[in-house]
């Protein structure tokens, strides 16, 4: 390969690194009022894609995207490749979110703010990280595609995942936790950038 080509291919590669998450741009104000929609539904299991998957609950959600990040190499990638960050309420507003720095890795979701734009634990209360299982390849194209400042619709059921060698992975079934085991595990049966 020539050394122009290596250059020119190094250049996209840089551009799609620095601007992938730039970022949809939204109008100021809560764009999402409602919280998720969590409801009770007959427990259930199938099989998926290797794994048991328990249904603990059904869960509904529109939201905004604060961040999206990819995973390849860890045990959860098997089931759910794509983490989002995804806020509601007043994290959905714009005003709010320029305040707050967003950051993804190792299946978390960070944020960190000079001055709070609005009470932490409001933050806490109106933000996530979810870790999504698409039903299906579209599905899981769709995710893919969702990046910073879109508005997603989500349906589909929190659940615990459980492989034949009986490694677990359990959704939080509340709003209200922080920290390990915060995250909510999703299988995703419906998925629409609004």
């Amino acid at each position: 390969m020539s050394r122009r080509i290596l250059i020119l291919l190094a250049a996209v590669l840089l551009a799609l690194f620095l601007f992938r998450d730039a970022g949809q741009t939204q109008p100021d104000g809560v764009l999402v009022a409602a919280a998720p929609l969590q409801t009770e539904v007959e427990r259930s299991a199938f099989e998926f894609d290797g794994h048991r998957i328990e249904v603990l609950a059904g869960f509904e959600l529109d939201a905004r995207v604060l961040g999206r990040e990819r995973y390849w190499l860890d045990r959860e990638s098997d089931l759910a490749k794509y983490d989002l960050a995804l806020g509601w309420g007043r994290m959905s507003d714009s005003r709010v979110l320029e305040q707050i720095e967003i950051s993804q890795s190792g299946r978390w979701y960070r944020w960190r703010a000079e001055q709070m734009p609005i009470p932490r634990r409001e933050i806490e209360r109106s933000s996530a990280n979810m870790h999504l299982i698409p039903a299906d390849a579209w599905i899981e194209k769709q995710i893919g595609k969702a990046g910073p400042g879109d508005l997603v619709r989500i349906k589909g059921y929190l659940v615990r995942a459980v492989s034949p060698e009986g490694w677990r992975w359990q959704s939080s079934l509340t709003r209200d936790d922080t920290g390990n085991g915060a995250c909510e595990l999703i299988y995703v049966e419906s998925f629409e950038i609004l």
